[in-house]
């Protein structure tokens, strides 16, 4: 379901065209299969779509958008963060280390070990975050061919 500018409202937060930009990029961007976004690459859009806001607008957006629950941010690696629309529903993420590309999958048999792991060490699961790592299809290919 779309978040809109009532969402906002009932959320704290004052609805300002570019928090409802920056939310209309990750919705867009969502339904095109394109989840998982930085702040350079809303910076950029917003530019090419020729919305003068600046990067550090862009950063204080996603952290309240974050802190409001709208964003989840992932540190797939330590040179920037990548954000996605909170979902109700729980995925994993498999991370490509040559290109950054991110792609997002659920795996029941995984879901239950982990659940299974936790009891055996007396924990309930509340949350998780798997990521793997490695080379995606693309990247082993263009490696293979040098």
């Amino acid at each position: 379901m779309p978040i809109d500018s009532s969402d906002l409202k009932s959320l704290g937060l004052k609805v300002t065209g570019p928090r409802m930009k920056i939310l209309d990029i990750f919705q867009k961007h969502a339904s095109q299969g394109q989840r998982h976004l930085s702040a350079e690459d809303v910076f950029t859009l917003l530019k090419n779509d020729g919305i003068d806001v600046g990067l550090a607008t862009v950063y204080r957006v996603l952290s309240q958008f974050e802190v409001a629950g709208l964003l989840r941010r992932h540190h797939f690696d330590a040179d920037h963060a990548l954000y996605e629309l909170e979902e109700a529903e729980h995925h994993d993420h498999l991370v490509c280390l040559h290109c950054g590309h991110v792609e997002e999958f659920v795996d029941e048999e995984i879901e239950r070990r982990q659940r299974e792991i936790a009891a055996r060490h007396g924990f309930v699961l509340r949350e998780h975050a798997l990521s793997l790592y490695g080379l995606c299809a693309a990247c082993q290919a263009k490696l293979k061919d040098r």
